[in-house]
């Protein structure tokens, strides 16, 4: 047995890597040990290209400490037998400390462009608006009940729970917030162009005819 084939030694015996490769697929646990060292490796190669991260013994040292206050880990004495138990000393810990450090800055700097694209793409579904909407099932009516609101001062509260035939009437048809991009294409198209405490309609969906007052946006910010 060549010395770089060795492995690790267990009650006197030696142990190849490829025997020990062979005692992980046998427990089947060879795939999990496989992906956690290409993961690292890709780790340690992408940590190699972070630009402008200064990481000084002072920032160090005060990651130490506020980990120590958090954990109640202040006495010296149990903190040295905390280091004990998790199998560290206080050069390793620090180095641990750095390397999270690290690990958050590449997360950051990797995921930076990618959050900004993703909220870009998905704003239509992360913006909501409250509504309300008095539905009925023909268009003469629809267009009626819009005049008296309008012209006669109706008030839109009063009509829907005389006229709506949808179940949130006994909300006054509240059904916000909703996300925009799950609006039925007519509702939305009317809504992005409206004002708040605007009556949009009557708009038809599916059989019925629509009257809906926009009561509040909330747009979505990153």
């Amino acid at each position: 047995m060549t010395e770089s084939n060795l492995f690790l030694t267990a009650d006197g015996q030696q142990i190849t890597l490829e025997q020990a490769l062979q005692h992980l697929e046998n427990a089947g646990k060879l795939e999990d040990f496989i992906w956690e060292i290409i993961r690292q490796h890709v780790i340690e190669q992408e940590l190699k290209t972070l630009e402008n991260v200064d990481i000084s013994p002072e920032i160090i040292d005060q990651l130490v400490l506020d980990f120590r206050l958090e954990n109640d880990l202040t006495d010296y004495e149990v903190f040295q037998a905390w280091l004990a138990d998790q199998g560290l000393d206080y050069a390793n810990f620090r180095k641990q400390i750095a390397s999270n450090v690290e690990l958050e800055e590449l997360k950051a700097q990797v995921t930076k462009l990618n959050i900004q694209e993703y909220f870009i793409e998905r704003k239509i579904f992360l913006d909501q608006v409250v509504l309300s909407r008095l539905v009925v099932e023909e268009q003469a009516l629809a267009e009626e009940l819009k005049s008296q609101i309008l012209e006669d001062g109706a008030r839109f509260e009063q009509l829907i729970q005389e006229y709506s035939v949808a179940e949130d009437k006994i909300y006054n048809g509240m059904i916000g917030a909703i996300s925009r991009g799950t609006l039925p294409d007519v509702i939305r198209a009317a809504v992005d162009i409206a004002k708040i405490g605007e009556l949009l309609g009557p708009l038809e969906i599916e059989g019925l005819w629509y009257l809906v007052r926009v009561e509040e946006f909330l747009e979505a910010s990153l």
